[in-house]
């Protein structure tokens, strides 16, 4: 099995008038050399983009490839979740450009949040970022307790505790 990159970081940047923006050094640098040129940008779960190494997008095609597609739900999800993406190839300077109807659909202007997580990296406009980040739980304790609580052992085997 190859190697896992395992992405991380915030990155304020800026989107230029033809839509195109400039991968950051320190994200680059985080990219397997493989990974650092071809991309699927694609809608978010939220009101943004997200950016896969093209690696990465073909792991998760293959996981939308094994849903059965006679179920209606699996039909709309794939349909949902894939609208839209597309491939996006960093030119000489590792700049992509990204296509204008999803930079309407996560009202994404000129300045804007990278934020790189596992094989992932979100797009977001700034403003709308910064909306969502001031709309923390109240309680991310309790958020942490839920989502994290429910796990049982650590990825490399073993009990967590």
């Amino acid at each position: 099995m190859g190697e896992m990159t395992y992405l991380i970081g915030e990155y304020e940047c800026k989107i230029d008038a033809k839509g195109r923006i400039m991968l950051p050094a320190g994200l680059k640098e985080q990219l397997m050399p493989a990974d650092q040129v071809n991309f699927v940008v694609s809608r978010g779960f939220e009101k943004n983009l997200v950016l896969y190494p093209d690696s990465e997008w073909k792991k998760i095609s293959r996981e939308l490839n094994s849903l059965n597609l006679y179920n209606r739900k699996n039909r709309d999800f794939v349909r949902y979740f894939t609208r839209g993406a597309s491939s996006v190839r960093a030119d000489v300077a590792s700049r992509l450009l990204l296509p204008r109807a999803l930079l309407e659909y996560a009202g994404i202007n000129k300045d804007i949040v990278l934020f790189a997580y596992g094989q992932r990296i979100e797009i977001w406009d700034k403003a709308v970022y910064a909306e969502m980040m001031r709309r923390e739980p109240e309680d991310f304790s309790s958020l942490a307790e839920e989502v994290m609580g429910l796990r049982t052992s650590n990825p490399e085997g073993g009990d967590v505790s």
